[in-house]
């Protein structure tokens, strides 16, 4: 089937580049028979953008398959935050106090602990979210001296044209001023270039499920 050998291609592609990378398969809006087949596959990092599609989809896989890691790669809102503390092992998107600190109490009672990606406005372009670049530092401190949040990394989205390779060595930079090891970095159509700048964990969907 053509989902394999497109999983195929881009798993070997991504380990081409470099072996410290990770390969998040992003399924959002696809159903759990094309899920299931890189389940199979003994894929473990998996991506959504929606925490609701994400429970209806996961909960009873994630039971089965307790080594499967789920990421939160799409914009949170903070009355979906909850469920999302339920559902994911990462979340990808984080980019305000309020969210944070919804975190650090859910955290406080739990003995469930996330990893957690600050999401950054690389380009500072006003339809995007993320929090911007002179704010980083700053986030970063908060949510890791006062909330003790595992912050583990930076993501970002560069603009969609042109070459994103400034923007990447941008946060790659960002990343290494704040003691952070982990790069949430690139998509089906710059992964290559995001995996040559320091990415660690590359987020691609499309590249797998389209039959072209």
């Amino acid at each position: 089937m053509y989902i394999i050998k497109n999983y195929n291609y881009v798993f070997k592609s991504v380990q081409s580049l470099s072996q410290n990378t990770s390969l998040i398969v992003v399924t959002k809006n696809q159903d759990l028979d094309s899920i299931n087949l890189i389940v199979k596959a003994n894929h473990i990092n998996f991506g959504e953008n929606r925490v609701q599609e994400a429970l209806l989809k996961w909960k009873n896989l994630t039971l089965v398959n307790p080594q499967l890691r789920l990421h939160l790669i799409g914009k949170l809102q903070s009355n979906k935050a909850e469920d999302a503390f339920e559902i994911f092992h990462y979340i990808h998107t984080l980019d305000n106090e309020k969210l944070a600190n919804i975190f650090a109490k859910l955290e406080s009672v739990s003995s469930k602990k996330i990893k957690y990606f600050i999401q950054v406005n690389i380009a500072d372009e006003p339809q995007k979210n993320g929090i911007s670049i002179d704010k980083v530092n700053q986030f970063v401190k908060y949510c890791t001296k006062d909330l003790k949040l595992n912050i583990v990394g930076l993501m970002c989205i560069p603009p969609l044209k042109g070459d994103p390779s400034q923007f990447f060595k941008n946060l790659a930079e960002l990343a290494k001023i704040n003691n952070l090891s982990e790069l949430s970095m690139g998509m089906s159509n710059d992964y290559e270039c995001a995996i040559k700048n320091g990415s660690t964990f590359v987020r691609i969907g499309s590249k797998i499920f389209t039959d072209d």
